[in-house]
Parts: structure tokens; sequence; C-alpha cells
């Protein structure tokens, strides 16, 4: 980025993380600018939780070792996070390449964490900052915290369903719209439209869905599709009559860096049915705009829930506290959306994890009677919330680990000739590898075949594929067909980081339980048939870690590799 981006006149800085080779994040800068004063003016003394992703947390003693190798070194630098935090309302973002949107709590396992409360690494960084004090200074006593409070569970009795006769006004259009076509920043909107009688059922394509949809026939639900999980078609049933199919989707959180920044949300394009030899594109919609207003929502009609209320709805309640303090929602209970107290917005809430509760300050709160308001999307297994005096960030609840493998598959290259064979540097940093000619390719696979420090492991932080002008393609398009093994029983190294633009996160092979051994097989899919040179591989960030890959082959395919 200094070549590209960097202006003369001002300080080159870099950013990296706990546990990085800190001399080899310096070797561009230096080579580049010998005497300019060194700066790592993010150094990531954590990372952010994502929704279905473990709890993300760093080394204590790492991150300090690393900041006192940077003061040893006169090396200035800016901790972030020194403390966490919490994203209210629905701000939250997402990462991308690999839609992954962010958790309410910004705890980011800082020092200082997310509620105002010193951690063990907040001691040990004060034992170091300690050390550079001048004569006569000292370091100030720590402040005490702000109390928390438990609040009993208590049940939401009033409903108000969203599918029902409370609809708003909708606005008609034969053609689907995006929420910013319909002056919606975010929020969730309906979109209906009718489904003609069809006595062999059909295919419904939803190509660019925004985030999270609900599909509806006759107000039944019948599918649930997930941008995370590249979610796009529904299989109808047969129709004996006219249905009317339903769509709700919700704005999860919109990318907030890189050139995918431009993320349109709802449905982004058709809807397709495919009947037999038949496609047509479904026309005449009606959309019903739900945005996130509390006094809109507050001023809905509120009913006596019963039994048999199912499907997205607003539920209304009150609780009261004795004594005022900061609390942790516990939301446990609950399936999807947000939580509004006292008319602030709280913040989203999702079964999946890994945060199972949302910080509430206590200034939000007061003595007495409180009200609450949660939108529920999906369908809460009790109406019940809690107050909790400690927060739940690590607890996923998901059927099935996340994985780049199917049971029992496995990659067969047999007949498949490498593009190019080799060995890689040992060490940090990038590495170019260039082909001896252009070659055409939809799909490319990393084949690691040893390390250097002898282990079972594989570990790769980013990759790129170089075009035919020997430029960086877009990663944008990529998504991950196959890794034969991931670790996510211990932290979140699934292969969709080797992408992700970030380069401290890292796909790494199982090293917890079952380690399966060398070779090791990546497989992406780059998302069109395209000539490319050659490609660039980043190692983790860490000096001497494991699974630092030493021989490799690469290949290259137009088609699917065969499993």
């Amino acid at each position: 980025n200094f070549t590209d981006n960097a202006l003369d006149d001002l300080l080159w800085t870099v950013n990296f993380g706990t546990g990085a080779n800190i001399k080899q994040q310096f070797t561009k800068l230096e080579s580049l600018r010998p005497n300019t004063p060194l700066m790592c003016s993010e150094f990531w003394s954590g990372w952010f939780d994502n929704w279905g992703r473990r709890h993300e947390t760093r080394d204590a003693k790492a991150m300090v070792d690393g900041l006192g190798e940077m003061l040893a070194r006169n090396i200035s630098f800016s901790l972030y996070m020194t403390h966490g935090g919490t994203t209210f309302g629905h701000w939250g973002g997402s990462n991308s390449p690999g839609f992954s949107p962010m958790c309410t709590s910004y705890d980011y396992d800082a020092p200082i964490n997310e509620y105002g409360r010193v951690t063990t690494k907040y001691f040990l960084l004060q034992s170091l900052l300690a050390k550079y004090l001048e004569p006569g200074q000292s370091l100030p006593a720590i402040p005490d915290s702000i109390p928390t409070t438990v609040i009993p569970a208590f049940e939401l009795t009033a409903v108000s369903p969203l599918m029902s006769s409370n609809l708003p006004q909708p606005i008609f259009c034969d053609t689907l719209k995006t929420f910013e076509d319909l002056d919606m920043g975010y929020g969730n909107v309906l979109y209906t439209t009718m489904l003609p009688v069809s006595k062999e059922g059909g295919l419904l394509k939803l190509e660019g869905v925004h985030d999270w949809a609900q599909v509806f026939l006759d107000g039944k639900r019948i599918a649930v599709l997930d941008r995370r999980k590249d979610e796009s078609t529904v299989m109808l049933p047969p129709l004996i009559k006219t249905a009317e199919l339903a769509i709700f989707v919700e704005a999860v959180g919109r990318v907030n860096f890189s050139k995918a920044i431009n993320d349109p949300k709802g449905l982004t394009k058709q809807a397709v049915l495919h009947t037999g030899s038949k496609s047509v594109v479904l026309k005449g919609w009606n959309m019903y705009r739900f945005p996130y207003d509390y006094s809109t929502i507050a001023a809905r009609p509120y009913r006596q829930r019963q039994s048999t209320d199912n499907g997205p709805a607003y539920y209304k309640g009150t609780f009261t506290v004795d004594k005022v303090g900061d609390t942790f929602l516990d939301v446990s209970r609950w399936g999807k959306g947000l939580v509004w107290i006292n008319g602030y917005e709280i913040g989203r809430y999702w079964r999946i994890g890994p945060t199972q509760t949302l910080f509430v300050p206590g200034c939000w709160l007061k003595q007495g009677v409180n009200e609450v308001l949660v939108l529920e999307l999906d369908q809460p297994e009790t109406p019940v919330l809690a107050g909790l005096n400690y927060p739940v960030l690590d607890c996923l609840r998901l059927p099935e680990p996340a994985l780049n493998r199917k049971a029992d598959q496995t990659l067969n290259l047999k007949g498949v000739k490498p593009v190019v064979a080799g060995s890689f540097a040992p060490g940090n940093g990038w590495q170019t590898i260039a082909f001896k000619k252009p070659v055409k390719a939809r799909y490319i696979c990393l084949e690691a075949l040893s390390s250097f420090g002898g282990e079972p492991y594989a570990a790769l932080a980013e990759l790129e594929i170089l075009g035919a002008d020997k430029q960086k393609i877009s990663r944008f398009p990529w998504k991950v067909v196959y890794a034969d093994s991931e670790e996510t029983a211990d932290a979140n190294n699934m292969a969709d980081k080797v992408f992700d633009l970030q380069e401290s996160t890292y796909w790494h092979t199982r090293y917890t339980g079952e380690k399966p051994g060398y070779p090791h097989h990546l497989v992406i899919d780059l998302g069109s048939e395209q000539p490319i040179t050659g490609f660039m591989y980043l190692p983790r960030a860490e000096a001497n870690k494991p699974g630092m890959i030493k021989d490799y082959t690469f290949y290259v395919s137009t088609k699917e590799f065969k499993f």
C-alpha cells in the first residue's frame, strides 16, 4: 500500500497484531524510508466477533511481549483496542469477501473489556509501562468499576405479529426493489407476490439475497436463506391453487470496508421460478417496509400473546429495577432480532452465537419500571428475558461445524498435472510464484506437502491470484470449495480466512482432537474462468510457528475438481 497510496509528506505506518513478527512487519517500510520514525498505527490486542464463529481471543503474554519489543526498539504504537466496546443498535458491520456480519459485542478481548473492567492483559500492560516511568512518576490507581445489577427473569406477554393485518402500506412494482430503492437504509422488507397453479412444483432461485431471508408460502415458512452460506434456492411443492409467496428479508450488517462497501440490501436480483423446462421471472411485487423506528414500533397495536403465535413479531413487556447498574440481557431463549429498552436500541441477537447476552449500560435503566421491546424475526423458545451480572460471549449453538468438507469427501487429483511445484522460502512475509506461461482457470488447488517444522499442520494467512496483466484479481467472487482440514474447535481457522483481507487471521488445519497429516488441500472457486499467471502466498504473521508450509504443488482447472 505504501507504493500505491502513501503521500510523501506524511508519516507512513503499518498495522499488525498480537504475535506478529515485528522485525519482518517493518522490513518493507524501512527499505523505502530508511530514516523514518517507526510506528504501528494499529496493534491489535484481540479481534472482533462474527455471528456463527467462535469468540476471538489473543494471548495476553504475546500481546505484551510484542509491545515490549517495540518499546525496546523505540517503535511507537497505538493499541487497538485498549478498551472494548459495543456496537449498539443495528450498526454492526460485516467482513468481506466471505460475508461475515459482526456481533453486537465489540469486547475485542481488550485489556479493558466491553463494560469497563480491567483484565489480565491490563495488569501485564501496566507492569510493562511502569518500566518506562520517569523518576517521580507513578501509575494512577484503577478507578472503581460501575456496579452491575441482576434482573430476575420476566416474560413478555404482549405481541404484535408482523405478517398480519397490521402490515404497513405497500409499495407496488412489477420488479423487485432493493432496500435503497425503497428509501430504506436498514431494517426489514416483506416482499409478496402470487404464484400460479403448478402440478409439479418447482425451484425458486433467489440470487443476491442480502442478507437473511425467510420464505413463506400462504403464511407457512418453508425455507431460510442465509447470505453467509451463499444460499439461494428453495424447492416449492405442487400448487393446486394460486398461493402467496412471501419473502421477509433482514439487512444483517453492511460491509464496512474495501471495494465491497457498495452493499445493497434486500432482494438485489431477480426471482426466477423454474418448473420443468420453463423458467419464469416472477413479477408483480408488493413490498412492505419495516424500519427500525422505535416510535412506530411502540405505537403498533399489541395483544395478549397466545400459544399459537409464531413467526416474525414484536414483543412488549416491562421489568422492575430496584438498584440501577450495568446488566447483561440474557437473550439465549430467543431466535434472532433486536432489543429496545426504554427507547434505546440495545443491539442485535442471534441464537447461533457466540454472544448470548447484550450489554445494557446502567445509565439507560431507571429505578422502578422499565420498558422492553423485542423484534423477534424467527421464533423464541420462550419469550423470557433476564439481566445477568456477567456477559456470555463464547457460546456457539450450531447444529454442526461450518466445515468446507463434506463427510467422507476426499479430493481426487489423479491425472491432473500441476502448473507449478516447489518450495516456499522460510520465514514471514509475502512470496510471489510466477507460472512459466498464462493458464486458464476457474478452480485452483493449493496442495501443501510438508512443513518447515516437520509438524503435521498447514497454515496460510492470505492467497492472491495474479491475472493476465500480472496484477491481483478480485477475490470478492471467491468461494471455498474444499479444505481437507480446518481448526474450528479451538479457533476460527476456517479456509475462507485466506481471502478475508485480514493478514492477522489464517486458515489452519486441525490441531485439536484428530490431527490429519500431509498432504493438505485447499480448493477455491474463483467465480469465473480467466487467464492467470501466478499466485502470491502469505504465511501466518507470527515467527517460528507451526504450519509454515514448505513444499507445495499448485493445480488449476476450468472445471470442478473430482472428489
